[in-house]
């Protein structure tokens, strides 16, 4: 299969534009477009859908994983046999709030491998797996123990989470003793964040659920700031939340506390800096506690 045809498929699925990808690849649309149509050829399958972005096609992520495969072990090869390391790109899939706490470390190990590039792609621990399924990235940290095909899995630990809110808020919402769920302002990380509608299970039914007044703050950070300041509770994780609850800037709400497992998925593939890239997870999320811990 034709290296320059794999690596044109591949600027076309990242790029998301036959003109944009000719730019990044230093060659003309056509060109681009006759590459594709080569490689469609060759496998007897359409890879790309010409939409607006261009997506790949079913088969067509089959060839993107094989494509970033050769692709990081061509940047590797280069790195070891030129006298001027190549950045070899690492493409991880990554929820925000992993990035915002226990994750940190590993891009300091990152940093020391020298020849590695890191391209962090922030998404839902429980979409994560969909772009590590499509070839978009090489390892994701998931809620999923079961594998995607050709990668292996790592269990992490458990993130934790407590419903908080500003001492006033709970206040204000709280009648005989009683927390109104229902009309308590409420925050949510984005569109695709269900942990706090899985908290909220045997409280509120779907009905009310979608009738609250809830404020979408798609920032770890300031969504931990927007709790702090009282614009509506929130489940944060344990490792956020403790010093705020300590210092009594935030009461936590009740006793529930929801644990959601993590786990680090990877290809499946010989390479020095994707081991290298697992121990900096592995060791990066010794800090949370395990999944059968009480």
């Amino acid at each position: 299969m034709n290296p320059i045809h794999l690596e044109t498929l591949l600027a076309v699925v990242d790029e998301g534009s036959f003109e944009i990808a000719a730019a990044v690849l230093g060659v003309s649309p056509s060109a681009v477009s006759q590459r594709i149509k080569a490689l469609e050829a060759q496998v007897g399958r359409v890879l790309v859908q010409r939409t607006s972005p261009a997506s790949p096609t079913e088969a067509g992520e089959v060839m993107v994983q094989a494509a970033r495969r050769m692709a990081l072990l061509q940047a590797e090869t280069n790195a070891q046999l030129s006298t001027r390391l190549e950045r070899v790109p690492l493409s991880v899939a990554v929820n925000a709030d992993s990035l915002a706490t226990w994750f940190r470390p590993a891009l300091a190990d990152v940093a020391r491998m020298g020849s590695a590039v890191l391209r962090l792609r922030v998404e839902d621990e429980a979409r994560t797996l969909a772009l590590l399924r499509r070839g978009d990235v090489l390892g994701a940290i998931t809620r999923e123990a079961t594998p995607v095909s050709g990668c292996d899995t790592l269990e992490l630990g458990v993130m934790r989470y407590r419903a908080v809110s500003t001492p006033q808020l709970k206040e204000d919402y709280t009648v005989d003793g009683t927390i109104d769920w229902a009309r308590m302002p409420a925050l949510r990380f984005g569109p695709n964040d269900a942990l706090q509608d899985a908290d909220l299970d045997g409280r509120l039914d779907e009905t009310v659920r979608r009738q609250r007044a809830i404020s979408q703050i798609p920032s770890s950070e300031a969504f931990v700031e927007a709790t702090r300041v009282g614009l509506g509770w929130a489940l944060l994780p344990l490792l956020q939340a403790s010093e705020l609850v300590e210092s009594g800037e935030l009461v936590t709400l009740d006793d529930d506390i929801v644990d959601v497992p993590l786990y680090w998925q990877r290809w499946r593939l010989e390479s020095e800096l994707v081991e290298r890239l697992t121990t900096a997870v592995r060791d990066a999320a010794s800090v949370l506690p395990p999944a059968h811990a009480g």
